[in-house]
Parts: C-alpha cells; sequence; structure tokens
C-alpha cells in the first residue's frame, strides 16, 4: 500500500549493500530532495549510493549501464515509461515493457534488480498480472495505518521459501526489525 515503508525499506537494505559497492537508487515519485531528506532521516548516506529522479526507462537503463551498480532500485513500476510506446505510464503496455527491460539488464549484468510495484484498494498489483509472472520474487509488504508493525513475506519465490516473514517496527528513524514477533501478542 502506499505510505507503507516500501522506499524506506529499501533504502535501509541499499544502505548495507552501498558496503560491498555502487547501488542505484532510483525514483520515480519522489524529488531526488524528497529521497534525500529521506535517506538522511533514515541515516543511510555515503558515496557508494546513487540517487536519481527519472521515469524514462531508457535513461535509467543507462544510467544503470555506465554506473554499473552493485543492486538497482526502480522506485516505482508504475510510475517508468518508454517514449516509443506512446502509452501513459502504468499502463498494462508500459508497466509489461518496462518490467522486461530491467528483467533483460538483470539477467544480462547479474544485477540485482528491485522493483517496487503499488497494490491497488482490492489488494492486487496496480498494473498487469503478468509482472508477478515475470519476476524471481514477489514480497509483500503490509501493515495497517496507524499501527507502526509492518509484515515482509515472500509471495513468490524460485529461489527459497514463502514459508517466513519479517516484522519491523515503524520508528522516526526508519524501520526496526522485530526479533521476537510472538511478543507482540502476549
Amino acid at each position: 500500500d502506499p505510505g507503507i515503508g516500501k522506499s524506506t525499506l529499501l533504502l535501509a537494505a541499499l544502505d548495507k549493500l552501498a558496503r560491498q559497492g555502487a547501488v542505484l537508487y532510483v525514483s520515480g515519485e519522489e524529488s531526488l530532495r524528497q529521497t534525500k531528506m529521506r535517506a538522511e532521516r533514515l541515516r543511510v548516506e555515503g558515496d557508494a549510493i546513487h540517487l536519481f529522479a527519472e521515469t524514462d526507462a531508457e535513461r535509467v537503463l543507462a544510467a544503470a549501464e555506465a554506473l554499473q551498480p552493485r543492486a538497482l532500485v526502480v522506485d516505482s513500476i508504475q510510475t517508468m515509461y518508454l517514449p516509443e510506446l506512446g502509452n501513459a505510464p502504468g499502463s498494462i503496455t508500459q508497466v509489461r515493457e518496462v518490467a522486461g527491460r530491467l528483467m533483460a539488464y538483470a539477467k544480462r549484468t547479474g544485477v540485482p534488480t528491485f522493483i517496487v510495484g503499488h497494490v491497488t484498494k482490492e489488494g492486487s498489483i496496480a498494473g498487469p498480472r503478468v509482472l508477478e509472472h515475470m519476476v524471481d520474487t514477489v514480497l509483500y509488504f503490509e501493515g495497517e495505518r496507524g499501527h507502526p508493525f509492518r509484515i515482509l513475506r515472500a509471495h513468490k519465490n524460485r529461489f527459497g521459501s514463502t514459508n517466513e516473514i519479517g516484522v519491523f517496527e515503524m520508528k522516526g528513524a526508519g524501520l526496526v526489525e522485530v526479533s521476537d514477533p510472538s511478543a507482540l501478542f502476549l
């Protein structure tokens, strides 16, 4: 859902990955200033984290080719577009084609690529259902508005189990792992 903490979670993950080399975070929704403010609030900093505010998928791929990052985050797939298609960002054609090019890039380069997708009010990914079939893993990040706890669960995982969850608490400085989720219910 919007506002649940997807960008926060991914920036924190990139902070860890950036210790091993350059990473690229592409925001199609927020300006560089907004993303930088979030990163500062989370105490995510370093020269290895490259921020890029862009919605043209060709420019995103060109930036990734030039940087050769250790990991790539595209936040979100619904904001990306390919100008030659002529459809609006978020349309079925755009989402499918952009995801296909990102997938081809990831397979060719071996760069782990995280694609953020929003869900609709009905709880399905906004855009084509085919997106879930194209990717290797689908993670849902869920929680209730007004409550600090979030659950990360695998809906699909070609390389591992879908029987595990991660529980986090949203705090002022970002997400904190809840090491004993059972204690929440006691």
